[in-house]
C-alpha cells in the first residue's frame, strides 16, 4: 500500500511528503524536528516543520487516527478550542518494507504549553488555581454541545496565557465521543474522571518536588468538580422571577455574559396567574467578548484577552471628538475601533522590538502593557504614558518572560 496523505488543507500535503516517513518516529533525525515542549502522552509525539508551519505529529492506529481527525474536525465545526487537524498519513513502510504505525497530523498551537513545563519552576497556588479553572471552563463547554471526553485531564490539555487567565485547549480527542445531548450520567463520568486523573498528576509533580507544599493535590483536583458545577448550574438553570421585575432577566443575560458566554435562544414563559415569569437560556455558546472584538476590530484573541482589550478601546473612545453615542452623524464604533487599532493597538505593540514579540502572542502583550501602565501610573499617581511604559516593560518585565520555544521537556 502506497503512502497516503488524507488532509483538510489543500496546501499542506506537498510540504507533508518530505517528512521522514519511512523512519518510525523516535528515530527521527533532528533536522526534521522542531525543539518545543512535549506533555505525557501514551503514544510517541514529535514536533516537525511543514513548509512555515510547526505540526505535531502522533503514531497511532489507523482506525484511532481517522477518529480522532474526524472528532478533532467535529470540534472546530462546533468553535470549541482544540487543536487543529491536518491530515492522517497511512502506506508508511520502512526502507526494508516493514510497515509502520499511521500518523495523526495536528496543527501546533502558538504560545500554548503542557503543564509539565509550566511547572518546571514552582508554581503559586493561584496560577494553579487558574488553570484548573481553564480546564472546568473547556469541559463545560465540551458537555453544552454534546461532547464527552472519556479522559479528561492536565496531560490532554494545551494551556495558552489569557490576560490574567489561562485558556484551556483540548489536545487528545481519542477516547471522545459526540452525542445530541449528554445525560447527567455522562457528564458526571468525565467529572469524576477528570478529579481522579487530576488529583493523579499533581501526586506526580509533588514526588517530583514541582508542587507548591500549600497546594493539596486531592483538595485541588476536588475543587474541579465544585468549579464546572457553579458554571454549568450559572448557564443552565431555569430562573422564576416576579412579573414585575422582568428586568432580572436582562441582569442574568449580562451576567452571563461576563462570564463570556452568549445568550443564542431563550424561553420565556409567564405562569398561568400572571405574577412570575420563567427564564431559560436554550442556547449558550462561549466567546461573548472575543466575537465583540473580532466584529469591532478584526482581533482575533482569547475570551480574557478581548475583554481587556475592549476595556481599553471603550476607554480610548471617550476621548475621542467625533465619539457620540447619541448622535446618529458621530463615528461609528466599528470606525473608532478600527482607528484605535491603527493609532493605539498596532503603534504599541510594534514598539516592541521584532525579536521578543514571538514571547506572547500581540494581544497578550498589549494586555501586559495596559496591566504594567496600570501599575506604574499607580505608583506615580498620574498617567505616565504608553512611551513610556513601553520602555519600563522592556527594561524590566520583558526580560523575565521565558521564551516558549526556548523550554523544551524531555517528556515522552
Amino acid at each position: 500500500m502506497p503512502l497516503q496523505i488524507r488532509a483538510t488543507d489543500a496546501g499542506h500535503p506537498a510540504d507533508l511528503l518530505d517528512l521522514p516517513w519511512n523512519l518510525p518516529l523516535e528515530q527521527w533525525p533532528e533536522e526534521s524536528l522542531v525543539a518545543l515542549p512535549r506533555g505525557i502522552s501514551r503514544h510517541v509525539v514529535r514536533f516537525a516543520r511543514a513548509g512555515g508551519e510547526v505540526v505535531a505529529v502522533k503514531e497511532v492506529s489507523e482506525w484511532a487516527a481517522d477518529r480522532e481527525y474526524e472528532l478533532l474536525r467535529d470540534l472546530d465545526r462546533l468553535a470549541i478550542p482544540a487543536v487543529d487537524p491536518i491530515a492522517v498519513v497511512t502506506g508508511r513502510e520502512a526502507a526494508d518494507g516493514t510497515p509502520l504505525e499511521p500518523a495523526l497530523i495536528t496543527r501546533h498551537l502558538d504560545g500554548s504549553l503542557p503543564y509539565r513545563s509550566m511547572f518546571e519552576t514552582t508554581m503559586r497556588p493561584g496560577t494553579v488555581s487558574r488553570l484548573l479553572d481553564a480546564l472546568a471552563v473547556l469541559l463545560v463547554r465540551l458537555h453544552l454541545v454534546g461532547f464527552a471526553w472519556g479522559d479528561c485531564s492536565l496531560s490532554n490539555t494545551l494551556f495558552r496565557r489569557d490576560a490574567g487567565a489561562y485558556a484551556a485547549y483540548l489536545v487528545d480527542a481519542e477516547t471522545g465521543q459526540i452525542q445530541p445531548r449528554l445525560s447527567a450520567g455522562q457528564r458526571d463520568y468525565d467529572i469524576d474522571l477528570a478529579r481522579v486523573n487530576i488529583a493523579g498528576e499533581l501526586m506526580d509533580l509533588e514526588a517530583g518536588g514541582s508542587l507548591h507544599p500549600s497546594v493539596d493535590p486531592v483538595t485541588f483536583a476536588e475543587a474541579i468538580c465544585s468549579r464546572y458545577t457553579d458554571l454549568w448550574h450559572e448557564l443552565t438553570r431555569e430562573s422564576v422571577y416576579p412579573a414585575a421585575k422582568r428586568h432580572y432577566i436582562d441582569r442574568r443575560i449580562r451576567r452571563l455574559n461576563d462570564l463570556g458566554f452568549d445568550v443564542a435562544e431563550m424561553q420565556i414563559k409567564r405562569s398561568p396567574g400572571g405574577d412570575t415569569v420563567t427564564f431559560l437560556p436554550k442556547v449558550v455558546d462561549a466567546g461573548h467578548h472575543q466575537r465583540q472584538l473580532l466584529r469591532l476590530t478584526g482581533l482575533d484573541t482569547e475570551e480574557n484577552q478581548a475583554r481587556s482589550l475592549l476595556n481599553d478601546l471603550e476607554q480610548w473612545m471617550t476621548t475621542q471628538d467625533d465619539y457620540d453615542p447619541g448622535d446618529p452623524l458621530g463615528a461609528r464604533p466599528e470606525v473608532l475601533a478600527h482607528r484605535w487599532v491603527r493609532q493605539v493597538f498596532r503603534p504599541a505593540v510594534r514598539m516592541v522590538p521584532r525579536e521578543l514579540r514571538g514571547r506572547m502572542d500581540p494581544a497578550q502583550l498589549y494586555h501586559e502593557l495596559l496591566e504594567h501602565r496600570w501599575y506604574l501610573s499607580e505608583h506615580a499617581q498620574r498617567d505616565v504614558g504608553l512611551e513610556a511604559t513601553v520602555e519600563s516593560y522592556l527594561r524590566d518585565v520583558l526580560p523575565l518572560v521565558p521564551d516558549p520555544s526556548a523550554l523544551v521537556s524531555e517528556e515522552e
